[in-house]
């Protein structure tokens, strides 16, 4: 996807146009820096999208002892934007596989969720892309991935139903196929 050629500026005028939307006059005093901080962290917000979250799961391990078990890292805490209304999606990523010869440094699995997390996702396509991105780039004998968010579309605003949070799931090899290890994955992503 090629990136369009919006300008800073041209972020700022569209942030002062929804300040006076909403009623407000972007030239006072507490506004006048607002266009600028919103600009800037939209910046930080979606920053995703200046990378390939494959990429952080290239340099593996092969050197593992025999270790020949699940490997799962949970409570990947994160914050992503609902693609519908722009507004955040606020949770937790469980993150595992089943590996076959080689393993990669756990920081590198919270990299490839933040880089899908800092798009504008629905949470089921984000379950979907992380997994993805393991399974195509280490090969694992199985694959699995739980996010649990709270969405503010649907906390905020809309049905006003706060605390509710929305749970999915891709399960995929043997984490998916072989009851046991699919329980194991389970069991080890419950909170």
């Amino acid at each position: 996807m090629t990136k369009p050629s919006i300008t800073q500026a041209d972020a700022e005028a569209a942030v002062r146009t929804l300040i006076e939307w909403a009623g407000d006059n972007p030239d006072r005093e507490g506004l006048l820096e607002t266009p600028a901080r919103v600009a800037r962290s939209y910046r930080e917000l979606y920053e995703g999208y200046e990378v390939d979250p494959r990429q952080y799961l290239e340099k593996t391990f092969e050197e593992v002892g025999g270790y020949n078990q699940m490997v799962v890292l949970k409570d990947i805490r994160f914050v992503s934007a609902c693609e519908h209304h722009m507004l955040p999606v606020v949770g937790v990523a469980h993150v595992g596989y089943l590996p076959t010869d080689r393993v990669v440094g756990i920081s590198k699995l919270a990299r490839v969720v933040r880089g899908f997390a800092r798009r504008l996702q629905i949470q089921e396509k984000m379950t979907s892309e992380i997994a993805l991105a393991i399974e195509e780039v280490l090969r694992p004998q199985g694959v699995g991935v739980v996010i649990e968010a709270e969405h503010s579309c649907m906390t905020l605003r809309g049905v006003n139903a706060p605390g509710a949070s929305l749970t999915t799931s891709h399960l995929s090899g043997v984490i998916r196929d072989d009851p046991r290890t699919r329980e194991e994955f389970l069991r080890l992503t419950r909170r």
